[in-house]
């Protein structure tokens, strides 16, 4: 039982470990399947595994709101959990300028043609 906790938590490249299965077990794009063109979520998957690497700067080419992202669902837990004076007002900030990132981010692809 603890070599498996010991390779569930393994962050090494080798063929063993969480990091590593979730590379190989991506979920497909419905979007895609059907358009193939990238989605404006196209990207997440493999900005959170990049993250989970430590690598912050290719999780950010991958998909630039996954940061902004996860902030957001950390400060809703905590909202729900703390009660924030003015936490809703924050959310909702959160949630135009993730929304706007995501925009401007899939225009961006569209302009420079990476959606293929």
């Amino acid at each position: 039982m603890k070599n498996a906790a010991l390779l569930l938590i393994s962050t090494s490249t080798k063929s063993e470990g969480f990091i590593h299965w979730l590379e190989h077990h991506l979920l497909a794009c419905p979007f895609k399947k059907l358009t193939g063109l990238d989605c404006p979520g196209c990207g997440l998957q493999r900005s959170i595994i990049a993250l989970l690497k430590g690598d912050v700067v290719a999780s950010f080419k991958f998909y630039p709101p996954t940061l902004a992202i996860i902030s957001l669902t950390i400060f809703m837990l905590l909202h729900l959990k703390f009660d924030f004076k003015n936490g809703a007002l924050i959310i909702k900030a959160m949630y135009i300028f993730i929304t706007a990132v995501i925009i401007i981010n899939y225009i961006y692809k569209v302009y420079h043609q990476q959606l293929f």
